[in-house]
């Protein structure tokens, strides 16, 4: 049963790993619903007795204006009463009709003041039923209360689920392909988003068990950090560093003499921009013969003296003198080619096989026995001459090409890996020996091209491939990965990457020579810790910020969709690489983040997307009701260390 944990997932050696996606399933669900607060209605208004005795006031109020007219009659009637009362008395009426006046007042009196008495009866009552209604609406607003903190409990249950998974929810995924792929091509790209790509793909392959060669034509030492990381876990990497270090390069000393000529035939031509297949050849025809003079392990420097002597340059009996080559040897050499009109193109052409190869005489000249490295590095030094960099380049592609042609298919894909950093600063013919040497080996095969040259898209992803496309300066370029990819394509590209790729320091030194010191005693150093997440972060650049991106990372849960068109390939961040590879499903396009020190995140998963979906659905098929990959909070023992050894049988 699978593990999807980020700290209990495994590296699968049957991946190739090229960075990591980052999807959010789960949006922020934002501020907590606010609860419903009786206070705020209450505040609002007045206390239940003040407002009972303004009701009281106001609707005595209006009956005082509505009797007032009732209230004259009664008075005017009771000064009428005590009037008629006082006629009699004073003699002026009867009192038998003063009785009946009295009679008549004192009746319109009784009347008014019983109309008097209803009307603060009505205001009573009115009074009565406003209280009632008011309690009536104050039960129904506890009701509503009531109800609106029930409500609000719920929301509020939902609001914290919501947030406990957006909390605990992965954001990134790790973006591989399979090993069944022959070769992985990168289009474009800068020398620190190089670094980045070849440390994390190569400290995967050499945790996985496999082995690895690097040759870092772009004169960046990009594979520096990658070298760090596998010395501190236990590794002795083997680092040559050329010119300087050719003496001490051993590669292509076992070849047979055929192979060595034909192998020579192309360093020769990469220096001419017309060479054409009768050219090549021709060369490898006069390089057979001289080689076949010279006998088996021929030295370069032979090569080169043998060169001289049928080319009629210099005096041979200097080499004679230094014992690259013997009177007998001289002599067959004289008569390789007989006489005739074929001299002069015989002599041309190997005038211009000494003058190419001579950059090469010295190698090999100091060849010790190496111990066995599972990294190995061949790096060209800046300081040297452009054009001797393409020589030394296309002699170790080419003896390369030519030792895994000769060698048995390995049972293991990609269990042997070399990667080419600078790729285009190689000939098409040079390029396409390799893809099918390594091919034919089932030797991974990663190829970085800084720009896609005519000779590039000929060969991008061409084949059992995928491509990944990294930024690309140059708007033709863009154009072009904008077409192979298709513009219909929408990624979502994380704030993190982007305030990373403004701050990432540049690429400084060099490489440092390791077999020039093997010599040397072992500097002591610590090879108990083979935690990779730990060796990530105490042996890389990528590594030492790593405390500071884990804080942006807390802080920058933002990210922005953008389409495949040219002008964003231009402002891709460093790190950030475009991956299609093509699926029983389809191709496939995902957008990657190549930084190293992103494995050390605690939100990080070596698996893949899809796969973190499938392994929840079979540990818990109601885990995932809504198919959006979260992880049960509990999935199994404690974490294993990332062990650099593991798997090394």
């Amino acid at each position: 049963m699978t593990d999807v944990h980020p700290e209990h997932a495994q590296l699968q050696a049957d991946r190739i790993y090229l960075g990591w996606q980052y999807i959010l399933l789960h949006p922020d669900p934002g501020s907590p619903p606010k609860r419903p607060s009786p206070v705020e209605e209450q505040s609002s208004a007045a206390p239940p007795d003040t407002a009972e005795a303004d009701l009281l006031r106001r609707e005595r109020l209006q009956e005082d204006l509505l009797n007032r007219p009732v209230r004259h009659v009664r008075l005017f009637m009771l000064v009428l009463s005590v009037l008629i009362l006082a006629a009699p008395v004073a003699g002026y009426l009867d009192w038998s009709f003063a009785l009946l006046g009295l009679l008549a007042t004192g009746g319109v009196a009784g009347i008014c003041s019983y109309a008097l008495l209803q009307g603060d009866r009505a205001v009573k009552y009115r009074v009565t039923e406003q209280r009632a209604r008011d309690e009536r609406q104050r039960e129904e607003r506890d009701k509503e209360l009531f109800k609106a903190q029930e409500e609000h409990a719920r929301r509020y249950r939902e609001w914290q689920e919501s947030k406990d998974r957006h909390d605990r929810q992965l954001a990134w995924y790790a973006v591989a392909v399979p090993d069944d792929l022959d070769r992985i091509d990168v289009a474009g790209g800068t020398l620190p988003g190089w670094s980045a790509l070849i440390t994390l793909l190569g400290a995967t392959r050499l945790y996985s068990g496999g082995h690895l060669t690097v040759l870092d034509l772009s004169e960046g030492a990009i594979a520096k950090d990658l070298i760090e990381l596998a010395r501190k876990g236990g590794d002795d990497p083997l680092v040559w560093v050329l010119p300087v270090d050719l003496p001490k390069l051993d590669l292509g000393a076992t070849l047979k003499p055929e192979a060595f000529a034909d192998v020579l035939a192309q360093v020769v031509s990469v220096s001419e921009e017309h060479h054409t297949t009768r050219d090549l050849s021709f060369d490898n025809a006069i390089l057979e013969r001289v080689l076949e003079v010279l006998g088996e392990n021929a030295t370069i420097s032979q090569v080169t003296a043998a060169l001289r002597a049928l080319a009629q340059v210099g005096d041979p009996r200097d080499d004679l003198k230094f014992g690259l080559i013997t009177a007998t040897q001289l002599e067959r050499i004289g008569t390789l080619f007989g006489r005739g009109v074929s001299d002069r193109v015989v002599i041309e052409r190997a005038w211009a096989l000494e003058s190419q190869l001579r950059k090469l005489e010295t190698l090999g000249t100091e060849a010790v026995r190496l111990p066995p490295a599972r990294l190995r590095v061949v790096s060209m030094d800046r300081q040297a001459g452009v054009f001797g960099n393409r020589v030394l380049g296309t002699y170790v592609a080419t003896a390369l090409t030519h030792i895994l042609r000769q060698s048995p298919a390995s049972d293991r894909p990609w269990y042997h890996t070399i990667i080419v950093a600078g790729a285009d600063k190689l000939r098409g013919d040079v390029l396409d020996r390799l893809m099918d040497a390594c091919e034919t080996s089932r030797t991974g095969l990663v190829l970085t091209y800084r720009s896609l040259t005519p000779t590039v898209r000929e060969r991008l992803g061409r084949g059992h491939a995928a491509v990944a496309f990294m930024r690309l300066g140059n708007a033709e370029d863009a154009r072009v990965a904008s077409q192979h990819v298709g513009t219909e394509h929408r990624l979502e590209l994380a704030q993190l990457t982007e305030t990373i790729s403004e701050s990432l320091p540049g690429l400084d030194g060099g490489y440092i020579s390791t077999v020039s010191q093997m010599d040397d005693p072992k500097e002591d150093r610590e090879e108990d810790r083979t935690d990779l997440v730990g060796d990530i972060t105490a042996s890389t650049e990528w590594g030492r910020t790593a405390d500071k991106i884990s804080e942006k990372e807390r802080v920058l849960q933002r990210s922005r969709e953008f389409l495949v068109e040219p002008h964003q390939l231009q402002q891709l961040p460093t790190t950030s690489v475009i991956v299609t590879d093509a699926t029983p499903e389809g191709r496939r396009v995902r957008l990657a983040d190549a930084n190293p020190a992103i494995l050390t995140f605690p939100k990080t998963t070596l698996g893949e997307l899809d796969e973190v979906r499938e392994a929840v659905l079979a540990l818990d098929p109601k885990a995932d009701d809504d198919g959006d990959g979260e992880p049960p909070p509990n999935l199994g023992p404690p974490p294993p260390r990332l062990d650099w050894r593991k798997g090394r049988q």
